[in-house]
């Protein structure tokens, strides 16, 4: 599972790393806020996707996928991650894992290794000095509240742990490759 992530990285070198625009309503969101080494659940974050016209853009969404059918922001359980072996096949996530994924970008994450009662937080990310920056999988929604209201929320997608991340925690984020994007995207191909 992730449940903390780091980004660092200013904006507006994540959008030009993703060849994203920059939107008014992700600058209006976030506005001066600076780096981040604790991105927690249910803040808002900046994710590339797709826009209406087919460009990628920075957008602002809520770190906690809110399915269609919760009627309140606490209509359910708090939905950070979704694994990839049952994407597709969740009513949560199918629609949007056909349609709506999104690339979230982050500088690494924190797993916690629990021994007994203590937990021994470590930092994880990428070891080569050019890949500061990685993408995690990401599916999105825009959840419709009871009063009109809209909100954009997305969620990390995980999968089994690979050696030695395993010895510490049985999941994490799926990576996408700076090769794959257009793919995850829908951009190219028919998705991955």
């Amino acid at each position: 599972m992730c449940g903390r992530y780091a980004l660092t990285t200013p904006r507006t070198a994540v959008a030009e790393h993703f060849d994203a625009l920059l939107s008014d309503a992700s600058e209006a969101a976030f506005g001066n806020a600076g780096p981040n080494w604790n991105v927690c659940p249910t803040i808002t974050v900046p994710v590339v996707r797709l826009a209406g016209d087919g460009r990628r853009e920075l957008a602002p969404m809520r770190w906690g996928f809110l399915p269609r059918w919760y009627k309140t922001l606490n209509g359910g359980p708090l939905l950070i991650n979704a694994r990839s072996e049952t994407i597709a096949s969740k009513p949560a996530f199918g629609a949007a894992a056909r349609s709506q994924r999104c690339l979230i970008p982050a500088d690494g994450f924190y797993e916690w290794l629990r021994e007994g009662k203590a937990r021994q937080p470590y930092w994880l990310h990428p070891s080569a000095p050019d890949e500061a920056l990685v993408a995690f999988a990401g599916v999105w929604e825009t959840w419709r509240g009871p009063g009109g209201q809209t909100l954009d929320a997305c969620a990390i997608v995980t999968c089994q742990a690979a050696q030695p991340l395993a010895s510490i925690h049985h999941r994490e984020p799926v990576t996408i490759r700076a090769g794959d994007e257009a793919l995850w995207l829908g951009e190219a191909g028919h998705g991955a």
